[in-house]
């Protein structure tokens, strides 16, 4: 007697989900986020932004860093050298920025100082 394969699932059935159920994530996959410092805004609506990490070497174990330099996507231009930024994966959107940045954790202390200054004597922007 020879055996039968059972029955296959229809082309339809294979990945159907309900619309109300399909979450953004779902559709677009996971998405990394990483934390860095903003390098340099030089070019438009474009910052660079450092990322350090630091990892466990398993031999000595020692830690070692390395550092990643990402171009991330500023639509306004809002951002400036030495805020730390939260960016987050995208599509390409030139030849080398795949990043956007997603929101701001930190001022620069230096530009803090600066606004202080200015306020203080009188100089407006």
């Amino acid at each position: 007697m020879a055996k039968v394969p059972p029955p296959r699932p229809s082309v339809k059935s294979i990945g159907a989900k309900s619309p109300a159920v399909e979450t953004t994530e779902s559709k677009r996959g996971f998405r990394r986020k990483l934390v860095g410092t903003v390098k340099s805004n030089k070019m438009d609506k474009t910052v660079t932004v450092e990322v350090i990490r630091q990892t466990l070497d398993e031999k000595y174990k020692k830690y070692l860093t390395s550092r990643a330099r990402y171009k991330a996507h500023d639509e306004k231009n809002e951002y400036l050298p030495g805020d730390r930024v939260e960016i987050q994966e995208h599509r390409p959107l030139s030849k080398n920025k795949r990043w956007i940045v997603t929101r701001l954790i930190a001022r620069s202390a230096d530009i803090e100082g600066l606004q202080l200054k200015d306020e203080v004597l009188g100089v407006q922007a």
